[in-house]
């Protein structure tokens, strides 16, 4: 028997909504058949993440309320409530794009609504898809295009593609652009004494969405500092940081303020010890207005770690399927192109950020947070919570041009932030979650950069702009916060400062987690064993250090420049294991990556 189109569809829409929730169904059954043992997150390394000037003047002056390009076919678009966005929405001047608006003027008929829902987002494009196949070449389902957290596209594209593949290979969804980037909002919360010292995080219970972008925040402080994480969501270690799975990133700050509790069984090392704890939640990661939340409606935590400090971990991504926007390359150039103008409106006036936060809030729909709600926490600033404490809230930035180019790697001497942040927190979902996202996509196949490239030709940014938004560091000033310390496994050849070639895997690691931790400073800490000539030992571990140190300055100058990264020799004077043994001495031969900031 034939389906008709119709069918189709809903076949489609149906298996994508069963994989979301045999996905769903598993975190929450899964754990109890088995139990995990805790694991240290891989390493994920930040780079500096662009952060431009202006480009234009402050003479903003703000569009008309009436249709702008009503002639032109609806370009649909979906995304969070996220001040990450503010650019699209001054860009095009309201839920569709007005007279006047920056989409009009690029002939984009533009229209946006709120989702939040990442399995609803799937279905939107795959409902696009399908219609887009049965040769509507302008689809009225579904949407054309949709943001998402860019640290979490692995698991979302994972779960999307291999649907869309089922209706042909041209219509996979792909990356094409980065509206902005969260800039502190985004974060992990837990009691003061956890920032001041990591490991009295051991122990901690922790809600939030499982595998979401916030968690990957606490993974990558974690794996920053060797702590460990227990992915078991029905047991609790003492010795590891525990989860409460969350249904989105406010229901994580509910969790804290009401004080939620589980009675857990307790495992050590994989295996259940025969007691049960009574555990209840003391720490959250969510954004705003979560944080705020949490701040103000009951207070006690501060900012552990946040976008702020892992400044490219979270651009928002704007993705479209493949085949439509090959077909509609005018329209996509125009969009990106109207983005990016709004984003530098942004940046430059003031009247421009105040109408921006008025769409905001006239779109989000979000309860008590009006315009003003969305300027001040776009800025990001620093309240005093429900208990007296200090706590950072909020912090957004919008993307110009010259911020996208920097961000995909498309400034010479660059490297593609968004590529890092994608395969790094894909591999780290993978490692722990191996059942629900074996795999996934690369980011060679995912990230299309030759409409950004088609707008910078149009465009042609000066050597000026493009200077802008390079990351500049001041040499002279120690870190004053340590955010983390970890021993990378960088092997080098016997009494020399040269690599083996098994060091070159564990160095390309290094680098894509430091492109992701883009607002930190680098120090490189070299060590040797006690074996040789201890006169030579601290300038071997010194010519050890500056190797590192110049391997990645030669990687990407852009994200490297002088002042980020900064040597330290120890020599034979650090032992961390006995040298009296190979392995001893092996573990001793080290190179100590601490990240932190100089602000």
């Amino acid at each position: 028997m034939q389906i008709k189109p119709l069918g189709k569809v809903i076949i489609l829409i149906v298996l994508i909504g069963l994989g979301i929730g045999v996905w769903r169904l598993w975190s929450k059954i899964a754990p109890s058949a088995a139990v995990k043992d805790t694991v240290i997150p891989g390493k994920v390394t930040l780079g500096e993440a662009p952060n431009s000037a202006p480009t234009q003047t402050a003479n903003y002056v703000a569009p008309g309320t009436g249709l702008g390009v009503a002639n032109k076919p609806e370009v649909r678009f979906l995304g969070y409530a996220w001040n990450a966005q503010m650019g699209i929405l001054l860009a095009n001047g309201g839920a569709q794009a007005t007279q006047g608006s920056l989409m009009a003027k690029h002939g984009v008929n533009l229209k946006w609504s709120r989702q939040d829902d990442n399995s609803k987002l799937q279905e939107a494009l795959v409902s696009f898809a399908t219609e887009l196949s049965q040769g509507n070449p302008q689809p009225t389902k579904g949407a054309h295009f949709i943001t998402i957290m860019g640290d979490g596209g692995a698991a979302f594209l994972q779960g999307l593609n291999p649907v869309l593949r089922r209706i042909g290979p041209e219509y996979q969804a792909k990356i094409v652009d980065a509206a902005g980037y969260s800039r502190g909002e985004d974060k992990f919360m837990g009691p003061a004494e956890w920032k001041a010292n990591p490991s009295a995080s051991r122990g901690g219970f922790v809600a939030g969405v499982i595998r979401d972008g916030d968690w990957n925040i606490a993974q990558k402080w974690l794996g920053d500092n060797g702590l460990r994480t227990n992915p078991d969501e029905k047991t609790y270690d003492p010795d590891a940081l525990n989860w409460v799975n969350a249904s989105d990133y406010i229901d994580a700050t509910q969790k804290y303020i009401a004080g939620y509790s589980e009675t857990r069984p307790v495992v050590r090392n994989g295996k259940r010890t025969g007691e049960t704890k009574t555990i209840t939640v003391d720490g959250v990661v969510t954004w705003t207005p979560g944080d705020v939340a949490v701040a103000e409606k009951k207070g006690g935590l501060v900012s552990i770690i946040s976008t702020k400090e892992y400044s490219s971990q979270m651009p928002c991504v704007v993705i479209g399927i493949d085949k439509w926007m090959r077909s509609n390359r005018s329209t996509v150039d125009g969009m990106i192109a109207a983005i990016a103008e709004g984003g530098d409106a942004i940046k430059a006036s003031p009247a421009a950020l105040q109408r921006g936060s008025e769409i905001s809030a006239e779109l989000y729909h979000e309860a008590d947070a009006g315009p003003e709600f969305w300027s001040k926490y776009f800025r990001g600033v620093t309240e005093t919570d429900k208990t007296g404490e200090s706590v950072e809230l909020g912090g957004s930035s919008v993307n110009n041009l010259a911020d996208s180019l920097l961000a995909f790697g498309l400034v010479p001497g660059s490297s593609n932030l968004v590529a890092a942040t994608y395969t790094d927190f894909g591999n780290l979902v993978k490692s722990q979650y191996p059942e629900l996202v074996p795999t996934f996509p690369s980011a060679d196949s995912i990230i299309d950069t030759s409409y950004l490239s088609d707008v910078a030709k149009q465009v042609a940014p000066t050597k000026a702009v493009i200077a802008a938004v390079k990351p500049t560091y001041n040499k002279k000033k120690a870190i004053t916060a340590v955010i983390g310390k970890r021993n990378w496994n960088i092997q080098f050849n016997a009494g020399k400062a040269t690599f083996t070639p098994q060091a070159k895997q564990e160095l390309q690691k290094l680098l894509r987690s430091l492109l992701i931790a883009s607002g930190t400073v680098v120090e490189v800490h070299g060590h040797t064993d006690n074996q040789g000539n201890p006169a030579t030992s601290k300038p071997l571990s010194e010519a050890r250090a500056f190797a590192v140190k110049q391997w990645l300055e030669s990687q990407s100058p852009v994200n490297f420049p002088e002042g980020r990264v900064r040597v330290f020799a120890h020599g034979d004077s650090n032992p961390i294991a006995p040298n009296t043994t190979p392995e001893g001495r092996a573990r001793n031969r080290r190179v100590e990556i601490v990240i932190g900031t100089n602000r």
